[in-house]
């Protein structure tokens, strides 16, 4: 079963894989934003100009229902293109983004600076993934976390690869791939116990100097909360050949 099925143009139903950890009735942003890249891959596409930089405002829950994607050009040029999208659920926005599409040519690549990548995804045997059991977002990603893990606070690094299709029967691309991984980071790198606190994201950003490749993505998260009810998780990307951007979230905190 995939993540959503198209119902027609610009509509689609999730199903229980998008569900987040927060409420089995409201979505992860991990998905939801996958289908967003999704829909505007599909908005005045130009052979040369690669998405760069993509913006999500999370206005509330996303629930795991039907849901309208409506996008548009904002601005149209040779060698750069800024697209908008709306995601609605019964009649009511649920977030907005906009994104930049870059034209592609021939630059010197320095060297990314500090510490070394992490190495390649472990083998799938090995025994270092994790399969989360307690929501359906959290089951439809294969886990593997070579430092920190799921139930302890701080950093980590991790690998993740999305096992179930994003849109019925359609091709997910690589950049939909990180998308659908990388509203992870305040997951699983939380500073404070699932049990007692909430640190929901109000937004994300991904940032990119080249686009992704493969099926696995890796990032390295941190997060850090502050002394008036706000947090901000920082994450690195990887695919397997190496660095390719950041992501951010802005979170809001508070008891439970």
């Amino acid at each position: 079963m995939s993540m959503y099925r198209r119902l027609a143009a610009g509509r689609y139903l999730a199903a229980e894989h998008t569900q987040g950890p927060w409420d089995p009735g409201t979505q992860h942003m991990g998905p939801v934003t996958a289908l967003i890249v999704h829909e505007l891959a599909r908005t005045a596409p130009r052979p040369g100009l690669e998405m760069s930089r993509l913006a999500v405002d999370v206005f509330g829950p996303v629930p795991v229902g039907e849901l309208e994607v409506r996008t548009d050009v904002v601005r149209d040029g040779k060698r750069v293109q800024c697209l908008a999208a709306s995601v609605s659920a019964d009649g009511r926005e649920v977030c907005r983004a906009t994104a930049w599409r870059i034209r592609e040519a021939g630059t010197p690549a320095t060297p990314v600076p500090g510490p070394p990548a992490p190495g390649p995804p472990p083998s799938p045997d090995d025994r270092s993934s994790w399969l989360s059991t307690g929501f359906g977002y959290g089951r439809a990603i294969d886990w593997r976390f070579v430092t920190g893990g799921p139930m302890r606070t701080g950093p980590a690094t991790v690998w993740g690869r999305l096992t179930v299709p994003l849109v019925g029967d359609e091709e997910i691309s690589p950049l939909e791939r990180l998308a659908v991984f990388a509203d992870s980071g305040n997951g699983v790198s939380h500073a404070l116990d699932f049990a007692t606190h909430l640190f929901v994201n109000v937004d994300l950003t991904i940032s990119l100097f080249r686009a992704p490749a493969g099926e696995w993505v890796c990032m390295e998260a941190a997060t850090v909360i502050g002394p008036a009810g706000r947090g901000l998780t920082r994450s690195t990307l990887y695919d397997e050949s190496g660095e390719v951007g950041t992501a951010t979230q802005t979170l809001f905190v508070a008891p439970r």
